[in-house]
């Protein structure tokens, strides 16, 4: 603290009335000096505390500071505050009494639409009383909307927290950037962070278009890679992380996934304070950049160069990068073969007649005529969504390729030749034994047909 400052509006006008009157508090006066000094003062111009204009003070005001200055010290010249402050006094005692019961009552409601649903049924005159003046009875009353939420059975007490080390969990956020202008066109700037809660340590921080579920899979993957598993991974409530290919791969590289109470923003107060701190410090600054590459570049070097260095509140005045190299590296055998067979996905599907099957809405041949009407697995690997899928079929591993219905027009087809076709069984011959019956010859047991 370099200086002293009133703490309240109240001491500061305090201290200018003091500033008046204090020398006359001080000094040792005769009979009459003290009311000729306060008339010299009445005549002078003084500027109050917020006011734009100066203004002058009566005899009789500047004489009750000055008493009451000699009765109560410096708390005597602080203004008194209204009694019935915050009461509404433009309702009457009925119309506050409705106010509180349609509160109690619709505890969601906002007070604009409180109001004018009264004026329109004609229980409250028009600009009768302010909103304003609504919110602060309810206020008092202890129906203000955070009062509402602590006492209902939903509530609970909100205390700081964080994980136990580093790696025991992964928090994951998506923050919205600047619009970007590429090729003439407007596109969406998603920003998908994944940060330690123990250390605030980012371990992942990518730039996208798009708010997919697979994004953040992709970024969880690039952690992962680098980092190994966490214990667990919260992330927000919305639909994009609810689906199962996050649930499932989490689940088989042994992380729990978690997820925030619905429209609760302070449940994940580390995150949002890191994208506080990335506006601030980069995003509000991009300018013109027109490529995710650019701004990917960029949000590496902040945080390499700037935020995993620089002291961190949270931390005591530690830095994200020190917390997070100082503990202990994990014992865990992950490795890529895991990995990979933790993010298989594997579907059971009929091939067509034709040699194809559909793999999210794309038509793949399958490399095995053999294959036309059987049931098979088809599988693919999340960590890299450019990579080929695959079919699976008694235990082995099958290729296939996109359909090239044009080339496969000019493909020449292997003819099966007669001399290849399977010869007939000789013990059935539908039309022979039908012939025999009818001329009575014998069976092949020795009677008669």
């Amino acid at each position: 603290m370099d200086s002293l400052t009133p703490t309240s509006h109240a001491e500061a006008v305090a201290l200018f009335r003091h500033g008046i009157i204090g020398a006359l508090t001080q000094a040792q006066m005769e009979d009459g000096q003290l009311l000729a000094a306060i008339k010299a003062l009445a005549k002078k111009y003084f500027r109050p505390p917020k006011s734009l204009s100066t203004k002058r003070y009566s005899v009789p005001t500047l004489e009750r500071w000055y008493y009451a200055y000699k009765r109560q010290g410096l708390d005597g010249l602080k203004p008194g505050t209204r009694s019935d402050k915050g009461r509404a006094k433009e309702l009457t005692p009925e119309q506050r009494t409705l106010l509180c019961d349609i509160r109690r009552e619709h505890a969601s409601a906002a007070v604009p639409l409180i109001l004018r649903t009264l004026v329109a049924d004609g229980r409250l005159d028009k600009d009768a009383v302010s909103a304003t003046t609504v919110r602060r009875l309810f206020v008092e009353e202890g129906l203000d909307k955070l009062s509402l939420r602590s006492s209902d059975g939903g509530g609970h007490t909100r205390l700081r927290w964080q994980a136990e080390r580093p790696g025991a969990l992964w928090q994951g956020d998506v923050c919205h950037g600047p619009a970007l202008k590429v090729d003439g066109k407007t596109k969406p700037l998603r920003i998908h962070a994944l940060m330690d809660d123990a250390s605030r340590y980012v371990v992942a921080l990518e730039a996208h278009h798009q708010e997919r579920e697979v994004d953040m899979l992709g970024v969880f993957v690039r952690a992962l890679r680098k980092h190994g598993p966490p214990d667990a991974l919260y992330l927000d409530n919305g639909s994009t992380y609810r689906g199962d290919t996050l649930a499932t791969a989490c689940a088989r590289i042994g992380t729990t996934l978690l997820h925030a109470r619905p429209y609760d923003a302070p449940a994940r107060g580390k995150m949002e304070r890191f994208w506080r701190t990335l506006r601030e410090g980069c995003l509000d600054f991009l300018g013109s950049l027109v490529s995710l590459h650019e701004i990917n570049v960029r949000l590496w070097a902040f945080l390499d160069v700037h935020y995993l260095k620089a002291p961190h509140a949270g931390l005591m005045g530690k830095a994200p990068a020190s917390v997070w190299n100082a503990a202990p590296p994990s014992a865990d055998d992950f490795d890529e073969a895991k990995l990979r067979a933790a993010l298989t996905t594997r579907t059971r599907r009929r091939v067509r007649r034709d040699s194809t099957v559909a793999i999210d809405g794309t038509d793949y041949e399958v490399d095995g005529a053999h294959l036309s009407g059987r049931i098979v697995s088809l599988c693919r690997c999340l960590v890299d969504l450019a990579e080929m899928p695959w079919v699976e079929f008694e235990g082995r591993r099958i290729d296939v390729h996109p359909v090239d219905a044009v080339g496969n027009s000019r493909r020449r087809r292997r003819r099966i030749r007669p001399d290849e076709a399977a010869p007939l069984h000789s013990a059935f011959d539908p039309p022979r034994a039908l012939l025999d019956k009818a001329l009575g010859r014998r069976n092949r047991k020795g009677g008669r047909s």
